[in-house]
Protein backbone atom coordinates (compact mmCIF):
# COMPACT_ATOMS: atom_id res chain seq x y z
CA UNK A 1 0.00 0.00 0.00
CA UNK A 2 2.90 2.32 -0.72
CA UNK A 3 0.80 4.35 -3.17
CA UNK A 4 -1.34 5.91 -0.39
CA UNK A 5 -0.35 8.44 2.25
CA UNK A 6 -2.51 9.24 5.28
CA UNK A 7 -3.03 12.61 6.92
CA UNK A 8 -4.56 12.76 10.40
CA UNK A 9 -5.94 16.19 11.29
CA UNK A 10 -4.79 16.99 14.80
CA UNK A 11 -7.69 19.27 15.61
CA UNK A 12 -8.01 22.87 16.66
CA UNK A 13 -8.76 24.23 20.12
CA UNK A 14 -11.15 21.42 21.02
CA UNK A 15 -13.51 23.83 22.77
CA UNK A 16 -16.33 21.27 23.04
CA UNK A 17 -14.06 18.93 25.06
CA UNK A 18 -12.86 21.65 27.42
CA UNK A 19 -11.47 21.37 30.12
CA UNK A 20 -9.97 18.06 28.95
CA UNK A 21 -8.28 20.15 26.24
CA UNK A 22 -7.05 22.86 28.61
CA UNK A 23 -3.49 21.52 28.44
CA UNK A 24 -3.59 19.14 25.48
CA UNK A 25 -5.00 18.85 21.97
CA UNK A 26 -8.06 16.70 21.25
CA UNK A 27 -6.15 13.72 19.78
CA UNK A 28 -4.00 13.59 22.94
CA UNK A 29 -7.01 13.12 25.25
CA UNK A 30 -6.82 9.72 27.03
CA UNK A 31 -9.22 6.95 26.03
CA UNK A 32 -10.29 3.71 27.71
CA UNK A 33 -7.77 3.98 30.51
CA UNK A 34 -4.49 3.59 28.64
CA UNK A 35 -4.90 4.86 25.07
CA UNK A 36 -5.07 8.29 23.42
CA UNK A 37 -7.62 9.30 20.79
CA UNK A 38 -4.86 9.58 18.17
CA UNK A 39 -4.14 5.84 18.57
CA UNK A 40 -7.40 4.93 16.81
CA UNK A 41 -6.82 6.49 13.35
CA UNK A 42 -3.10 5.67 13.35
CA UNK A 43 -3.75 2.03 14.33
CA UNK A 44 -6.44 1.72 11.65
CA UNK A 45 -3.88 2.89 9.11
CA UNK A 46 -1.20 0.46 10.27
CA UNK A 47 -3.65 -2.45 10.37
CA UNK A 48 -4.66 -1.59 6.79
CA UNK A 49 -1.01 -1.69 5.67
CA UNK A 50 -0.97 2.10 5.27
CA UNK A 51 2.34 2.81 6.97
CA UNK A 52 3.06 6.35 5.76
CA UNK A 53 1.17 8.62 8.13
CA UNK A 54 1.44 12.36 8.75
CA UNK A 55 -0.22 13.89 11.83
CA UNK A 56 -1.01 17.59 11.40
CA UNK A 57 -0.77 19.43 14.71
CA UNK A 58 -1.00 22.96 16.01
CA UNK A 59 -2.85 23.56 19.28
CA UNK A 60 -1.23 22.49 22.61
CA UNK A 61 0.59 19.73 20.77
CA UNK A 62 3.55 18.95 23.06
CA UNK A 63 1.98 15.93 24.79
CA UNK A 64 0.71 14.65 21.43
CA UNK A 65 4.18 14.93 19.91
CA UNK A 66 5.69 13.05 22.85
CA UNK A 67 3.13 10.30 22.59
CA UNK A 68 3.65 9.81 18.86
CA UNK A 69 7.45 9.83 19.21
CA UNK A 70 7.33 7.27 22.05
CA UNK A 71 4.73 5.00 20.42
CA UNK A 72 5.18 4.79 16.66
CA UNK A 73 8.78 3.99 15.92
CA UNK A 74 9.46 2.39 12.56
CA UNK A 75 12.55 0.38 11.76
CA UNK A 76 15.44 1.78 9.70
CA UNK A 77 14.86 -0.74 6.90
CA UNK A 78 11.25 0.18 6.09
CA UNK A 79 9.70 2.95 4.04
CA UNK A 80 7.04 3.56 6.66
CA UNK A 81 6.74 6.45 9.11
CA UNK A 82 4.39 8.19 11.51
CA UNK A 83 5.52 11.81 11.50
CA UNK A 84 4.26 15.07 12.93
CA UNK A 85 3.70 18.05 10.65
CA UNK A 86 3.45 20.95 13.08
CA UNK A 87 1.98 24.26 11.95
CA UNK A 88 4.73 26.72 11.05
CA UNK A 89 5.20 30.05 9.39
CA UNK A 90 6.97 29.84 6.04
CA UNK A 91 7.91 32.11 3.15
CA UNK A 92 4.69 31.04 1.44
CA UNK A 93 2.34 31.14 4.47
CA UNK A 94 2.51 33.35 7.54
CA UNK A 95 -0.74 32.17 9.17
CA UNK A 96 -1.32 29.22 11.46
CA UNK A 97 -3.86 26.64 10.32
CA UNK A 98 -7.20 28.42 10.05
CA UNK A 99 -9.23 25.28 9.40
CA UNK A 100 -9.15 21.79 7.89
CA UNK A 101 -8.80 22.90 4.25
CA UNK A 102 -6.14 25.45 5.15
CA UNK A 103 -4.16 22.82 7.09
CA UNK A 104 -4.11 20.52 4.06
CA UNK A 105 -3.24 23.36 1.69
CA UNK A 106 -0.28 24.47 3.80
CA UNK A 107 1.09 20.93 3.59
CA UNK A 108 0.69 20.45 -0.15
CA UNK A 109 4.46 20.45 -0.47
CA UNK A 110 4.61 17.26 1.60
CA UNK A 111 1.65 15.75 -0.24
CA UNK A 112 3.24 16.44 -3.60
CA UNK A 113 6.73 15.28 -2.60
CA UNK A 114 5.65 11.75 -1.65
CA UNK A 115 5.26 9.08 -4.35
CA UNK A 116 1.60 8.06 -4.20
CA UNK A 117 -1.68 8.13 -6.08
CA UNK A 118 -4.19 8.69 -3.27
CA UNK A 119 -4.43 10.67 -0.03
CA UNK A 120 -6.43 9.47 2.98
CA UNK A 121 -7.60 12.27 5.30
CA UNK A 122 -8.75 11.34 8.81
CA UNK A 123 -9.99 13.00 11.99
CA UNK A 124 -8.24 12.57 15.32
CA UNK A 125 -11.23 12.49 17.70
CA UNK A 126 -13.24 9.41 16.72
CA UNK A 127 -13.40 5.75 17.71
CA UNK A 128 -14.04 3.06 15.11
CA UNK A 129 -12.33 0.09 13.48
CA UNK A 130 -12.09 0.14 9.66
CA UNK A 131 -10.02 -1.69 7.07
CA UNK A 132 -9.10 1.16 4.76
CA UNK A 133 -8.20 -1.32 2.01
CA UNK A 134 -11.93 -1.86 1.41
CA UNK A 135 -12.38 1.90 1.20
CA UNK A 136 -9.54 2.10 -1.32
CA UNK A 137 -10.99 -0.73 -3.43
CA UNK A 138 -14.38 0.99 -3.60
CA UNK A 139 -12.73 4.34 -4.39
CA UNK A 140 -10.80 2.92 -7.31
CA UNK A 141 -13.63 0.72 -8.58
CA UNK A 142 -15.82 3.83 -8.84
CA UNK A 143 -12.99 5.83 -10.46
CA UNK A 144 -13.84 8.54 -7.95
CA UNK A 145 -12.03 11.80 -7.39
CA UNK A 146 -13.07 11.75 -3.74
CA UNK A 147 -14.67 9.05 -1.61
CA UNK A 148 -16.47 9.97 1.61
CA UNK A 149 -17.08 7.30 4.26
CA UNK A 150 -20.66 7.39 5.60
CA UNK A 151 -22.43 5.57 8.42
CA UNK A 152 -26.19 5.16 9.04
CA UNK A 153 -27.44 7.15 12.06
CA UNK A 154 -30.69 8.04 13.78
CA UNK A 155 -32.46 11.35 13.20
CA UNK A 156 -31.52 12.49 16.72
CA UNK A 157 -27.81 12.07 16.05
CA UNK A 158 -27.92 13.57 12.58
CA UNK A 159 -28.54 17.13 13.76
CA UNK A 160 -25.04 17.29 15.26
CA UNK A 161 -23.28 15.75 12.23
CA UNK A 162 -22.85 16.25 8.53
CA UNK A 163 -25.47 14.35 6.49
CA UNK A 164 -24.72 12.82 3.10
CA UNK A 165 -27.18 11.91 0.36
CA UNK A 166 -26.32 9.22 -2.23
CA UNK A 167 -27.91 8.36 -5.55
CA UNK A 168 -28.55 4.77 -6.63
CA UNK A 169 -25.02 4.48 -7.99
CA UNK A 170 -23.40 5.58 -4.73
CA UNK A 171 -22.49 9.07 -5.89
CA UNK A 172 -22.77 11.85 -3.30
CA UNK A 173 -25.48 14.31 -4.34
CA UNK A 174 -26.00 16.18 -1.04
CA UNK A 175 -23.69 17.21 1.77
CA UNK A 176 -25.37 19.17 4.58
CA UNK A 177 -23.63 20.19 7.80
CA UNK A 178 -25.68 19.84 11.02
CA UNK A 179 -29.17 20.06 9.49
CA UNK A 180 -32.07 21.44 11.52
CA UNK A 181 -35.21 19.50 12.43
CA UNK A 182 -37.20 20.07 9.23
CA UNK A 183 -34.15 19.56 7.02
CA UNK A 184 -33.45 16.17 8.59
CA UNK A 185 -36.72 14.68 7.29
CA UNK A 186 -35.89 15.75 3.74
CA UNK A 187 -32.50 14.02 3.94
CA UNK A 188 -33.79 10.57 4.88
CA UNK A 189 -32.83 7.72 2.60
CA UNK A 190 -35.77 5.85 1.04
CA UNK A 191 -36.97 2.78 3.00
CA UNK A 192 -36.39 0.56 -0.04
CA UNK A 193 -32.79 1.82 -0.27
CA UNK A 194 -32.21 0.98 3.40
CA UNK A 195 -33.87 -2.43 3.12
CA UNK A 196 -31.75 -3.38 0.08
CA UNK A 197 -28.60 -2.76 2.12
CA UNK A 198 -29.77 -4.39 5.34
CA UNK A 199 -29.89 -1.10 7.25
CA UNK A 200 -32.47 -0.60 9.99
CA UNK A 201 -35.16 1.97 9.21
CA UNK A 202 -34.40 3.45 12.65
CA UNK A 203 -31.19 4.84 11.11
CA UNK A 204 -32.48 6.51 7.93
CA UNK A 205 -29.73 9.09 7.47
CA UNK A 206 -26.11 8.78 6.37
CA UNK A 207 -23.62 10.72 8.46
CA UNK A 208 -20.30 12.01 7.19
CA UNK A 209 -17.63 10.14 9.19
CA UNK A 210 -14.89 12.65 8.51
CA UNK A 211 -12.94 10.05 6.52
CA UNK A 212 -11.99 11.13 2.99
CA UNK A 213 -9.97 9.41 0.29
CA UNK A 214 -8.79 11.76 -2.44
CA UNK A 215 -7.15 11.08 -5.72
CA UNK A 216 -3.92 13.00 -5.24
CA UNK A 217 -4.33 15.29 -8.22
CA UNK A 218 -7.96 16.00 -7.36
CA UNK A 219 -6.99 17.11 -3.85
CA UNK A 220 -4.25 19.40 -5.14
CA UNK A 221 -6.58 20.87 -7.76
CA UNK A 222 -9.44 21.46 -5.32
CA UNK A 223 -7.24 23.17 -2.75
CA UNK A 224 -5.43 25.27 -5.34
CA UNK A 225 -8.69 26.37 -6.98
CA UNK A 226 -10.10 27.60 -3.66
CA UNK A 227 -7.17 29.46 -2.16
CA UNK A 228 -9.29 31.20 0.48
CA UNK A 229 -11.20 28.10 1.59
CA UNK A 230 -10.81 27.28 5.27
CA UNK A 231 -13.29 24.48 5.92
CA UNK A 232 -12.83 21.25 3.96
CA UNK A 233 -16.49 20.19 3.91
CA UNK A 234 -18.38 23.45 3.40
CA UNK A 235 -15.94 25.25 1.12
CA UNK A 236 -14.22 22.45 -0.79
CA UNK A 237 -16.24 19.23 -0.86
CA UNK A 238 -19.75 20.70 -1.08
CA UNK A 239 -18.93 22.79 -4.21
CA UNK A 240 -17.04 19.82 -5.68
CA UNK A 241 -20.25 17.76 -5.92
CA UNK A 242 -21.03 19.44 -9.25
CA UNK A 243 -17.49 19.45 -10.66
CA UNK A 244 -15.95 16.17 -9.47
CA UNK A 245 -16.98 12.59 -8.92
CA UNK A 246 -17.55 12.35 -5.15
CA UNK A 247 -18.43 8.79 -4.12
CA UNK A 248 -19.90 7.44 -0.89
CA UNK A 249 -18.51 4.40 0.95
CA UNK A 250 -21.06 2.79 3.27
CA UNK A 251 -19.69 1.66 6.65
CA UNK A 252 -22.04 -0.11 9.04
CA UNK A 253 -19.82 -0.76 12.05
CA UNK A 254 -19.40 1.09 15.33
CA UNK A 255 -18.38 4.72 14.97
CA UNK A 256 -18.50 7.49 17.54
CA UNK A 257 -17.40 11.10 17.40
CA UNK A 258 -15.89 11.97 20.80
CA UNK A 259 -15.85 15.71 20.27
CA UNK A 260 -18.02 16.64 23.28
CA UNK A 261 -17.79 15.95 27.01
CA UNK A 262 -21.10 14.05 26.92
CA UNK A 263 -20.11 11.80 23.99
CA UNK A 264 -16.64 11.22 25.50
CA UNK A 265 -18.13 10.23 28.85
CA UNK A 266 -20.77 7.95 27.30
CA UNK A 267 -18.31 6.21 24.95
CA UNK A 268 -15.80 5.45 27.70
CA UNK A 269 -18.49 3.99 29.94
CA UNK A 270 -19.82 1.89 27.05
CA UNK A 271 -16.33 0.44 26.61
CA UNK A 272 -16.45 -0.77 30.21
CA UNK A 273 -19.69 -2.72 29.74
CA UNK A 274 -20.18 -6.47 29.47
CA UNK A 275 -20.75 -6.26 25.71
CA UNK A 276 -18.83 -3.15 24.58
CA UNK A 277 -19.67 -1.78 21.12
CA UNK A 278 -15.94 -1.44 20.46
CA UNK A 279 -13.78 -4.24 21.83
CA UNK A 280 -10.14 -3.43 22.59
CA UNK A 281 -9.62 -7.13 23.40
CA UNK A 282 -10.31 -8.16 19.81
CA UNK A 283 -7.34 -9.94 18.16
CA UNK A 284 -8.26 -8.27 14.87
CA UNK A 285 -7.53 -4.62 14.31
CA UNK A 286 -5.33 -4.14 17.37
CA UNK A 287 -5.22 -0.58 18.71
CA UNK A 288 -1.62 0.33 19.46
CA UNK A 289 -0.43 2.70 22.16
CA UNK A 290 2.63 3.63 24.16
CA UNK A 291 4.32 0.76 26.01
CA UNK A 292 4.83 1.63 29.68
CA UNK A 293 6.94 -0.14 32.30
CA UNK A 294 4.14 -0.27 34.84
CA UNK A 295 3.15 -3.04 37.26
CA UNK A 296 -0.18 -4.82 37.08
CA UNK A 297 -3.10 -3.14 38.82
CA UNK A 298 -3.40 -4.06 42.51
CA UNK A 299 -6.93 -4.33 43.89
CA UNK A 300 -7.70 -4.89 47.57
CA UNK A 301 -10.96 -6.15 49.05
CA UNK A 302 -12.91 -3.90 46.71
CA UNK A 303 -16.09 -4.28 44.68
CA UNK A 304 -15.70 -3.79 40.93
CA UNK A 305 -18.38 -4.12 38.28
CA UNK A 306 -18.40 -3.17 34.57
CA UNK A 307 -15.18 -1.20 34.85
CA UNK A 308 -11.84 -0.77 33.09
CA UNK A 309 -8.71 -0.61 35.25
CA UNK A 310 -5.46 0.30 33.51
CA UNK A 311 -1.88 -0.60 34.34
CA UNK A 312 -0.32 0.57 37.58
CA UNK A 313 -3.55 1.32 39.47
CA UNK A 314 -4.01 0.87 43.22
CA UNK A 315 -7.54 0.25 44.53
CA UNK A 316 -7.76 -0.06 48.31
CA UNK A 317 -10.09 -2.13 50.48
CA UNK A 318 -13.72 -1.08 50.72
CA UNK A 319 -13.70 0.83 47.43
CA UNK A 320 -16.62 0.34 45.04
CA UNK A 321 -16.29 0.86 41.30
CA UNK A 322 -19.51 0.74 39.31
CA UNK A 323 -19.33 1.28 35.55
CA UNK A 324 -16.17 3.36 35.77
CA UNK A 325 -12.77 3.71 34.11
CA UNK A 326 -9.39 4.11 35.84
CA UNK A 327 -6.47 5.43 33.81
CA UNK A 328 -2.82 4.55 34.35
CA UNK A 329 -1.44 5.03 37.90
CA UNK A 330 -4.84 5.88 39.37
CA UNK A 331 -5.04 5.55 43.14
CA UNK A 332 -8.43 4.96 44.79
CA UNK A 333 -8.31 4.88 48.56
CA UNK A 334 -10.44 3.09 51.16
CA UNK A 335 -14.22 3.25 51.05
CA UNK A 336 -14.41 5.35 47.88
CA UNK A 337 -17.46 5.04 45.63
CA UNK A 338 -17.01 5.67 41.93
CA UNK A 339 -20.16 5.41 39.83
CA UNK A 340 -20.12 6.21 36.10
CA UNK A 341 -16.86 8.06 36.63
CA UNK A 342 -13.70 8.32 34.52
CA UNK A 343 -10.41 8.91 36.31
CA UNK A 344 -7.63 9.64 33.82
CA UNK A 345 -4.85 8.73 36.26
CA UNK A 346 -1.46 10.28 36.89
CA UNK A 347 1.78 10.93 35.01
CA UNK A 348 3.98 9.78 37.93
CA UNK A 349 3.71 7.99 41.25
CA UNK A 350 4.21 10.04 44.39
CA UNK A 351 7.06 8.91 46.63
CA UNK A 352 6.66 8.50 50.43
CA UNK A 353 8.68 11.69 50.90
CA UNK A 354 6.37 13.60 48.56
CA UNK A 355 3.38 12.32 50.50
CA UNK A 356 4.97 13.54 53.74
CA UNK A 357 5.41 16.95 52.11
CA UNK A 358 1.73 16.87 51.19
CA UNK A 359 0.85 16.42 54.89
CA UNK A 360 2.97 19.42 55.86
CA UNK A 361 1.41 21.57 53.14
CA UNK A 362 -2.13 20.41 53.87
CA UNK A 363 -2.48 18.90 50.39
CA UNK A 364 -4.31 15.66 49.54
CA UNK A 365 -2.24 13.02 47.78
CA UNK A 366 -2.73 12.51 44.04
CA UNK A 367 -5.75 10.28 43.52
CA UNK A 368 -9.16 9.85 45.15
CA UNK A 369 -9.19 10.37 48.92
CA UNK A 370 -10.68 8.03 51.50
CA UNK A 371 -14.46 7.98 51.76
CA UNK A 372 -15.09 10.16 48.72
CA UNK A 373 -18.10 9.67 46.42
CA UNK A 374 -17.98 10.52 42.70
CA UNK A 375 -20.90 10.01 40.33
CA UNK A 376 -21.09 10.92 36.63
CA UNK A 377 -17.76 12.69 36.75
CA UNK A 378 -14.48 12.94 34.85
CA UNK A 379 -11.28 13.51 36.83
CA UNK A 380 -8.35 14.62 34.69
CA UNK A 381 -4.75 13.60 35.33
CA UNK A 382 -2.82 14.42 38.52
CA UNK A 383 -5.85 15.67 40.44
CA UNK A 384 -5.87 15.61 44.24
CA UNK A 385 -9.32 14.70 45.56
CA UNK A 386 -9.40 15.01 49.36
CA UNK A 387 -11.09 12.82 51.96
CA UNK A 388 -14.86 12.73 52.17
CA UNK A 389 -15.37 14.72 48.96
CA UNK A 390 -18.77 14.40 47.25
CA UNK A 391 -18.83 15.10 43.50
CA UNK A 392 -22.42 14.18 42.71
CA UNK A 393 -24.06 17.30 41.21
CA UNK A 394 -27.04 17.14 43.60
CA UNK A 395 -28.36 20.42 42.17
CA UNK A 396 -28.70 18.86 38.73
CA UNK A 397 -26.76 21.68 37.07
CA UNK A 398 -26.35 21.25 33.30
CA UNK A 399 -23.71 23.89 32.55
CA UNK A 400 -21.38 25.73 34.92
CA UNK A 401 -17.83 27.08 35.06
CA UNK A 402 -16.03 27.24 38.40
CA UNK A 403 -12.40 27.71 39.43
CA UNK A 404 -12.22 24.06 40.56
CA UNK A 405 -14.56 22.32 38.15
CA UNK A 406 -16.59 22.57 34.96
CA UNK A 407 -20.04 21.05 34.38
CA UNK A 408 -21.07 20.11 30.85
CA UNK A 409 -24.37 18.34 30.13
CA UNK A 410 -24.65 17.49 33.82
CA UNK A 411 -21.23 15.83 33.94
CA UNK A 412 -18.73 17.29 36.43
CA UNK A 413 -15.20 17.58 35.03
CA UNK A 414 -12.25 18.21 37.36
CA UNK A 415 -9.46 19.85 35.31
CA UNK A 416 -5.86 18.67 35.20
CA UNK A 417 -3.91 18.90 38.50
CA UNK A 418 -6.81 20.47 40.42
CA UNK A 419 -6.90 20.20 44.22
CA UNK A 420 -10.31 19.47 45.80
CA UNK A 421 -10.05 19.96 49.59
CA UNK A 422 -11.36 17.50 52.18
CA UNK A 423 -15.11 17.42 52.62
CA UNK A 424 -15.99 19.60 49.63
CA UNK A 425 -19.28 18.90 47.88
CA UNK A 426 -19.87 19.67 44.20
Amino acid sequence: MQDVISLVLGGGRGARLYPLTRRRSEPAVPLAGKYRLIDVPVSNCLNSELNRVFVLTQFLSVSLHRHIAATYRTGPFTNGFVEVLAAQQTNEATNWYRGTADALRQNLCHIESEAHTDVLVLSGDQIYRMDFRRLLDAHRAAAADVTVAVVPVTCARATALGVVGLDDGGRVVRLVEKPGGDAVDALREAPAWLDARGISRDRPLLANMGIYLFRRQALCDLLSAREEAIDLVREVLAPALTTHHVHGFLFDGYWEDLGTVASYHAANLALAGDDPPFDFHSPEGVIYTRMRDLPAARIGAASVSQSLIADGCLVEAGARLERSVLGVRSRVRRNVLLRETIVLGADEYETPRQMEDNRRKGLPDIGIGEGSVLERAIVDKDCRIGRGVHIVNRRGVRQEDHDLYVIRDGIVVIPNATVIPDGMEI
